[in-house]
Order: structure tokens, then C-alpha cells, then sequence
């Protein structure tokens, strides 16, 4: 059976995630700011109009924001990843084929048929997910991804909508292709878009009607895909595998730069945590470790320094004490005194299933481990992160990143759930 494919977007996730336990900020300009509130990477539609820009670094930006009052909240990946999942889920109960794109996007397939109200079923999705979630999302639809892609950036834009918008096949769409820049189209990067526009192709609709010969030497295969897709030829798939990573990265800068070798291993430490949590989450183990510093590139004090150290495990692992241990070695290696480091990270490398793991012929496998490390996920999953912690990640964390803003861990931790109070 043919099949249409819809684009599920989240609307203004990060900053629906922050308004929806606070239902005072509605209405009210609200940004969410980067890793050590560093940039802004999330508006509402009234931050959008007041001018501030997306990327804008916040102290560049604090005038306009105490100015106008605008609520700021610091990144909380752990809540934006929670409703991220309570999204998906609702989209795989309802429907058989999820791609899920990203944190607050995926694509279904819908089923062509006259007896089938597509407009009216996208509604309904529409509808379960704020009921169930109280996240609004934008559906656009199309015979491509690509075009699903288009049609999603009109539901969003325009709303005359209701949330809702179907691409028109075939040259009915030609007079929306006008009105969308060739570099906002999906797979269409800034390079691309500035080859494509010495050659005079500044719209969609351009790109739609350039010559696919022409196209697929400028811009390779990729490119050729692109237009076959705004031609109504699908040519990208809708993809339900799970790729295999390759790595698994922990890593954040400083508050404030440390010196300090005890704070350092703390940080690194808790890095290789987090890293070999990742890992068991997936099933998966690790064969080799990277651990790695640097100093801020920016100082004028004294030349800056970056390093790191690459080991190799004696069979691939997941356990948390033995990662730490390693990291802690690496760390010992790659120190210098006297040095301000700005960023302390780890690397797990060499990656394959926990079931597929090359056993060492000299060592003996640590039975207990798995059980330990899965009764210590199975805390931490129940009663909130770093509930059980070792105590190499330390307790204080005085060099941790800067949250000045950041909101209750409202839906992963018990000691901060919502109070309804009743009288």
C-alpha cells in the first residue's frame, strides 16, 4: 500500500518542557540557555519577538532580558529527555513505523486510502499527546520526508492550520516551494546553499526544477535525493533501526577553572559514571577508554593545554569501579600543575554487545559485577539519579557546571515532584 509520511514535531520543546509545570509562564517570554548558561538555544514565541536571537551568548543578551522581564531557565537535559520519551511512546502505541529523528521530532507512515481522513487522524495525535503529555507538536505531511519536512515548518508557521498541514502533490505545491529558502531545506547545509546560490537556485522550487545531472556533481548523491524527494520520488526510507554507536561521550566545562588534581579525579570519575550508565543502558560494553582535558583556548596567561590518553581494557566492560579506575590512570598521565583546566571529559570506545564480548583468556570475568552495577541502575532509575554514587564522584562538586536557573528535576526525582496542596 502507498504510503504518505508525517513529520511529528514538539513546539518550542525545551521550552514546553520548562512551561508545563509552570503554567504561570504561558504567554510570558521564556529562554533556555546552553551548558554553563553559555548561549541561548531555546525561545518561546515571545522571546522570538522581543529580538532576542537564537545562539546569542546570555551575557550579551541580559539587558534586553531583565528589560522585558523574560523568565530564563538553565538546560535540563534529564526533564527534556523524560516528556521526550512520553512523547515517543504515545507515537509508537499509535502507530506501527516510528522514526524517531531527534529529542522532539519523528516521522510516521500513514496509509494512503480514500476511506482514511488523514487530516482528522493527525488531529487525534495530536490531541492523545497534550492530553497524555501536555506537549503541543506541529504535523506536517507529505508523499517525502522531505516535503513532510516543508510541510511541517508551514503547520508551525501558520496558524490558520490548527497544527495540521498536507503538502499538496504533484505542481500544486510549486507556489509554497517559492516562498521556502533553498537553505532551509531539509539536507541542504550552508555550503551547499552558497554554491546553489551563484547559480541563481535561491528557492525550494529552484532546487525542485534544477537538472539532477547537474545537481548530483555539485552536491553528490545527497543532493540528487533531495530534489527527487521535492519531485514527489521517495528516496529516503523511513529508518526503525537503531544505529550502532561507535562511542559514548561524557564531558562538560567548568564553572570555573580548577586546578586542583582532587577536583579534577572527581569530575573524571564522575564522567566515567555517567559514560558506563550509558553503556549498560544500551546493552552495551567497552574495550577501550579516553580520557581528556584542556585549559581554556581563550586564556592569555599562559599557553593553553589539551591532552589526552587513550587505554585499552583487558576484555570489554561496563562496570562502573573498573571505567573509574581506568580514567583516574589516564587522568595521572595527561596532568600538569599550575594550569587552569576549562573541561574534563571521558570516552568510551570500541563498543559491542554486552552478549558479544571477547572474553579475556587470562583474566576471570567478574560475575557479580552485572548484578551489582544493574541493582545500582535500578536505584538510581526509581529514585532519581545519582542516588547511589561512588564516592570517587565526590559530594560538594564545586567545579560542576553552571545551572544558575535550573528548573526541579520534576518528573525523575521524588524529593522534587509537584505538591498540590487542597483546602
Amino acid at each position: 500500500m502507498e504510503k504518505l509520511f508525517a513529520l511529528v514535531d514538539c513546539n518550542n520543546f525545551y521550552v514546553s518542557c520548562e512551561r508545563l509545570f509552570r503554567p504561570e509562564l504561558r504567554n510570558r517570554p521564556v529562554v533556555v540557555l546552553s551548558n554553563n548558561d553559555g548561549c541561548i538555544i531555546a525561545r518561546s514565541n515571545e522571546a522570538k519577538a522581543l529580538g532576542i536571537d537564537m545562539a546569542a551568548p546570555y551575557f550579551k543578551s541580559k539587558e534586553l532580558i531583565r528589560r522585558h522581564q523574560v523568565r530564563v531557565f538553565s538546560s535540563n537535559y534529564a526533564l527534556y529527555g523524560n516528556l521526550s520519551h512520553r512523547v515517543m511512546t504515545i507515537l509508537q502505541e499509535m502507530e506501527g513505523k516510528v522514526e524517531i529523528y531527534s529529542i522532539d521530532e519523528a516521522f510516521i507512515a500513514l496509509p494512503v486510502d480514500s476511506h482514511f481522513d488523514i487530516t482528522a487522524y493527525a488531529a487525534q495525535v495530536r490531541e492523545r499527546i497534550f492530553q497524555c503529555v501536555g506537549i503541543s507538536v506541529s504535523i506536517g505531511i507529505g508523499t517525502t520526508k522531505t516535503l513532510a519536512k516543508i510541510a511541517n515548518r508551514i503547520a508551525k508557521k501558520e496558524a490558520a492550520h490548527h497544527g495540521v498541514f498536507i503538502f499538496p502533490s504533484g505542481n500544486h505545491g510549486d507556489k509554497l516551494l517559492t516562498q521556502i529558502e533553498v537553505g532551509d531545506v531539509w539536507g541542504i547545509g550552508r555550503r551547499s546553499t552558497e554554491k546553489l546560490h551563484r547559480h541563481g537556485i535561491i528557492t525550494a522550487l529552484h532546487l525542485k526544477k534544477a537538472d539532477q545531472k547537474w545537481i548530483r556533481r555539485q552536491l553528490t548523491v545527497t543532493g540528487a535525493r533531495t530534489v527527487m524527494e521535492l519531485n514527489d520520488i521517495s528516496c529516503i526510507a523511513l529508518d526503525q533501526a537503531v544505529g550502532n554507536r561507535k562511542s559514548v561521550l561524557s564531558s562538560r566545562s567548568f564553572k570555573k577553572p580548577v586546578q586542583s588534581l582532587d577536583e579534577l579525579k572527581e569530575a573524571v570519575a564522575t564522567y566515567a559514571a555517567l559514560a558506563s550508565a550509558k553503556l549498560r543502558g544500551q546493552n552495551l560494553v567497552a574495550g577501550a577508554l579516553q580520557v581528556f582535558i584542556a585549559t581554556n583556548s581563550f586564556a592569555t596567561q599562559l599557553t593553553p593545554y589539551a591532552n589526552s590518553q587513550m587505554l585499552t581494557l583487558s576484555a570489554p566492560t561496563a562496570h562502573t569501579p573498573t571505567l573509574i579506575t581506568l580514567a583516574l590512570k589516564g587522568l595521572a598521565i595527561i596532568y600538569r600543575e599550575g594550569r587552569g583546566y576549562q573541561k574534563a571529559g571521558v570516552m568510551l570506545t570500541d563498543l559491542c554487545h554486552k552478549e558479544c564480548r571477547q572474553q579475556n583468556l587470562f583474566t576471570a570475568p567478574n560475575q557479580d559485577s552485572a548484578t551489582l552495577m544493574a541493582a545500582l541502575d535500578n536505584i538510581n532509575d526509581r529514585w532519581g539519579r545519582n542516588t547511589l554514587h561512588y564516592a570517587a564522584e565526590g559530594i560538594s562538586k564545586p567545579w560542576a557546571m553552571r545551572q544558575d536557573f535550573k528548573s526541579p528535576a520534576y518528573t525523575s526525582k521524588w524529593q522534587e515532584l509537584p505538591l498540590v496542596h487542597c483546602r
